[in-house]
This record gives structure tokens, sequence and C-alpha cells, in this order.
């Protein structure tokens, strides 16, 4: 649905009157968000931590941060299909996953040679990246938050 909506506004991203603001925070992480995965490295497996979980030798913060990363780059490629998949086996909490969503499916309407980063390509940066706190134990929580602008060329 994310595709149809997203060819749907195509025409309007399209338009240079126009001015598309996506809003997401990303990772909820935190038992009060019934979210609590944590992977120690890229190698290894992801688990759900209790709330007693004991020292990690990564940061649990560290393991939110590798997590989100993980499905900024998915989005920066402008791959809806590569987003989905992310989501599905991450499970992240991103609240504006569908927005996102919606926003890849018109780019990929626009752009069908996409996904990738094309020279003369749309490009998606991500400027900014912070947690609402640096969680240390698993019984502390965060919300991620991420900023990003998106290039479209000119078509003639």
């Amino acid at each position: 649905r994310e595709q149809s909506f997203g060819a749907l506004l195509a025409e309007y991203l399209e338009s240079e009157e126009n001015l598309f603001v996506v809003s997401s925070d990303f990772c909820h992480w935190g038992s009060r968000f019934r979210f609590t995965w944590y992977k120690e490295s890229e190698d290894t497996g992801a688990v759900q931590l209790g709330k007693r979980a004991g020292p990690r030798e990564t940061p649990i913060w560290k393991s939110i941060e590798r997590l989100d990363y993980d499905g900024m780059r998915a989005i920066t490629r402008l791959d809806h299909a590569e987003f989905r998949q992310y989501l599905d086996q991450t499970e992240n909490t991103i609240c504006g996953r569908h927005p996102i969503g919606v926003l890849l499916g018109a780019v990929s309407h626009l752009f069908p040679e996409c996904p990738g980063n094309m020279d003369n390509g749309p490009q998606l940066r991500f400027v900014k990246y912070a947690q609402s706190s640096k969680v240390q134990e698993a019984s502390d929580s965060s919300v991620s938050y991420a900023s990003a602008y998106l290039y479209l060329p000119v078509k003639e």
C-alpha cells in the first residue's frame, strides 16, 4: 500500500511548488516500549534483553545506534523493499515507518531506475542523529531521532 500511495503522491513530490515534510522518530528502546532488542556485534544474532540483564561488552546505546544506522542505510538507498525487509527482521519501533515507506514509493515511481545512489539521481542524506539518553542498563529507556533531506533532480 505504501508503494501505491507513493505513486499517487509522486507528481506532487516532483513539483517545485511543494515541500514535503516526513516526520518520524526512530527506535523506542526499553521495557516500557516492549522493545529491548540487543546485538553485541555485526556477527552475532539479536536478543531481547530482560530488565535484569547484566553488563554487556557493547554498550546498549551503541547497539541501538547500530540498529538505527542499519535502517537509515536502507532509507538512504531509497530502496522500499530493503527498508521493509529491515523492519521485518528487526521489528524496530520506527513510528513513521509508513510515511517513510510512502516517500520511498513516490521516489521509486518517479525514478524507477532506483534503488541505489545514482550519480545524477535522487539523493537522501541523513544530517543528524541523536538518542534521548545513552542506555547503559537494561532497565533504562531511550528514543532515537534522525534528520534527513531528499534531493530530487529536475527531470528534463
